[in-house]
């Protein structure tokens, strides 16, 4: 883990940046009367905090991350190590210093309350969908070609466990499905080494693309007859929930979604929109593929139908934008 070692150097850093962000605020003019602080790291936060004091403005915690319980849960920081200790009573002042505390986790009001912080406080608002973006998107046929094409579609990082994907086409080619094939659009740190295995494994039903511009989605995501994901095996993580911008995309695009997890909840499985199959085990996920492209075509537009559906009640902007004025007004 990238955070091993270099615990005291990342916190300077942080602390860094969080301080001219706050100094930045501070010269602006304007006098907010909410100013919201999004936890992509807790000292961020803080520097929201202290600006709300400055302005004397109301103050909300948008949790984004679970500092620092996504990091222990990674194995990147221990319980006991000073970080951690540091950053747990920061995320506890921060907690009990915001008037609402806003989070994209379905469930994370079990982990915010066990720290003794009120549930009325919280407030789950998760990421949010533009969906006229995704209107252009040609609408699903359940994928009655010749070839059953499933897409990933985002960043080629390790807490996406691409290699899981790439085994599961390992174990279809070799059952001779040569009508499955996988596309893998995007980038990261982590796409060299899938390339070097994807040759090791000698697979013939993999295509490899760069990364796309958001413009060009729609024309991307219309070749797929279903889009896959998997994540990590870190119960620990993943028992509040999951709350992936990458799924809301999938669903949104109107395609059955095959998921590989072991979370709580997952918006794949609330909505009846595909198939959830335990994380890191490529065996399963071969089976659920298989599975699907044996299904009817209707039966996979209707998950299609259902995906789409959810996204509409739960992720549309313009719920989410009337849920977050309701959260900001007095009283």
């Amino acid at each position: 883990t990238p955070y091993r070692g270099n615990e005291w150097r990342r916190v300077i850093n942080m602390l860094s940046y969080a301080w001219r962000a706050f100094r930045v605020g501070k010269k602006l003019d304007e006098q907010p009367d909410v100013i919201i602080g999004t936890c992509v790291h807790p000292l961020a936060a803080l520097s929201a905090y202290m600006l709300s004091t400055v302005k004397k403005s109301r103050f909300f915690f948008e949790v984004t991350d679970l500092w620092p319980q996504t990091l222990i849960a990674m194995g990147a920081l221990s319980e006991r190590n000073p970080v951690t200790l540091g950053l747990r009573c920061l995320e506890k002042f921060l907690y009990r210093k915001a008037e609402k505390i806003i989070t994209l986790w379905p469930n994370a009001d079990d982990y915010i309350t066990s720290l003794g912080i009120p549930e009325t406080k919280i407030v789950w608002i998760p990421h949010g969908i533009d969906l006229p973006h995704y209107k252009d998107i040609k609408q699903y046929d359940g994928g009655i070609s010749n070839d059953f094409t499933l897409m990933y579609l985002g960043a080629h990082n390790l807490s996406n466990a691409i290699e899981v994907i790439l085994q599961t086409a390992s174990i279809l080619q070799a059952e001779g499905r040569n009508n499955i094939r996988f596309v893998f659009v995007g980038d990261g740190t982590e796409k060299p080494n899938l390339l070097k295995l994807s040759r090791d494994l000698n697979l013939q039903n993999v295509d490899f693309r760069e990364q796309v511009a958001k413009n060009e989605l729609s024309k991307v995501m219309e070749e797929a007859d279903a889009f896959i994901s998997c994540l990590r095996d870190i119960p620990d993580l993943y028992r509040y929930g999951v709350s992936l911008s990458k799924l809301v995309e999938y669903l949104s695009a109107g395609r059955p979604v095959l998921f590989s997890s072991g979370a709580k909840s997952s918006p794949v499985e609330e909505a009846k929109a595909g198939i959830v199959v335990p994380p890191e085990n490529p065996e399963a996920l071969a089976q659920a593929i298989t599975r699907l492209v044996a299904m009817k075509p209707e039966e996979r537009i209707q998950m299609g139908k259902n995906g789409l559906k959810y996204v509409e009640r739960h992720h549309d902007v313009r719920v989410l934008v009337d849920k977050l004025e309701g959260c900001l007004k007095v009283g």
